[in-house]
């Protein structure tokens, strides 16, 4: 597969061959929805909490005897059935991250991006080099190009001009290669690498 590499100033420069075992296959629900939840249980905080009897605030004496109340048997007030009582089986902090095969993961990113390719929502950028972090220049090189909601994967360093342009820019985010993942190339529209991105793509997944 081939595409045009373009430049910020919306210029063609030159063109690629894309990789048909990265950008080629046929992109499988499956294996995407596997990866995305493995990503989010790994983001998920976990610090959920609640106060079991031993924690909550209250005296531990009986609150009435044993026998002859015409009640029923309680032992303190804070058991589970009383108000403010503490409660059974609750959350605890945790840890909601499962294990995913390694081959799924390089499988699950390879769909990824032959979907986006496929879908014809991928960008290949020549080069992220700006003379100086101005974000309203890359705001109008943005609009020109036609990038509103838009992932942007450079190689194993970004450029620092680049990426302080781009962190005011509202749908834009910028990762090295080395943060290219299944769950942020899904959730924008478009999928721009450059050069150098793409080379590690391809060393990192071929």
């Amino acid at each position: 597969m081939k595409l045009d590499i373009v430049n910020l100033q919306a210029g063609k420069a030159g063109e690629v061959e894309l990789n048909e075992a990265i950008f080629g296959l046929e992109p499988r629900a499956d294996i995407l929805h596997r990866v995305v939840r493995w990503q989010r249980a790994k983001a998920q905080a976990g610090t959920h909490k609640v106060k079991t009897r031993s924690e909550t605030s209250y005296s531990t004496k009986k609150i009435y005897r044993q026998k002859g109340t015409g009640g029923a048997r309680h032992g303190d007030r804070n058991a589970p059935i009383f108000r403010s009582g503490g409660v059974y089986k609750g959350p605890t902090p945790r840890s909601h991250a499962h294990d995913l095969p390694k081959k799924v993961r390089a499988l699950g990113l390879r769909m990824a991006l032959s979907a986006k390719a496929g879908a014809g929502k991928l960008v290949v950028l020549d080069s992220t080099d700006m003379a100086e972090a101005k974000t309203a220049v890359l705001a109008k090189a943005a609009k020109e190009l036609g990038w509103k909601k838009a992932l942007i994967i450079d190689g194993a360093e970004v450029s620092d001009n680049f990426a302080r342009a781009a962190r005011n820019l509202d749908g834009v985010d910028v990762l090295p290669s080395i943060g290219a993942n299944v769950y942020d190339i899904l959730r924008r529209d478009t999928l721009v690498i450059t050069r150098a991105g793409l080379e590690a793509l391809e060393a990192r997944l071929a």
